[in-house]
């Protein structure tokens, strides 16, 4: 399955077509591109906070965590590293938590 670099997002069923950006590292979803350039990371950190935070109740500190243990898991971040990444990771129970409801 093609998922994006930067945010894991797969690129099937409604999202099979938002691939934004082709790059040598992989497809980088619509998501994460702005005018045709992949946005920075504190921007896609950023971003992944505002998603996450939907299935979190508003609560953005777990966001922030959950997002953190997300791009950590994808072989850009491990490549590209950043400040943001830097910090305190959902549990593994927290992280499967709120998977669950983004998956529904």
């Amino acid at each position: 399955m093609k998922t994006c670099i930067t945010c894991g997002m797969p690129f099937e069923g409604d999202h099979v077509n938002d691939v934004g950006l082709e790059t040598a590292e992989g497809p980088v979803c619509k998501f994460d591109v702005k005018d045709g350039v992949m946005k920075s990371s504190e921007e896609i950190f950023e971003g992944g906070v505002q998603f996450f935070s939907k299935y979190t109740d508003g609560d953005r500190d777990l966001a922030e965590r959950v997002t953190r243990k997300n791009m950590k898991s994808l072989p850009y971040w491990n490549a590209h590293p950043f400040a943001l990444l830097d910090g305190t990771e959902a549990t593994d129970q927290e992280f499967g938590g709120v998977m669950a409801k983004v998956m529904g």
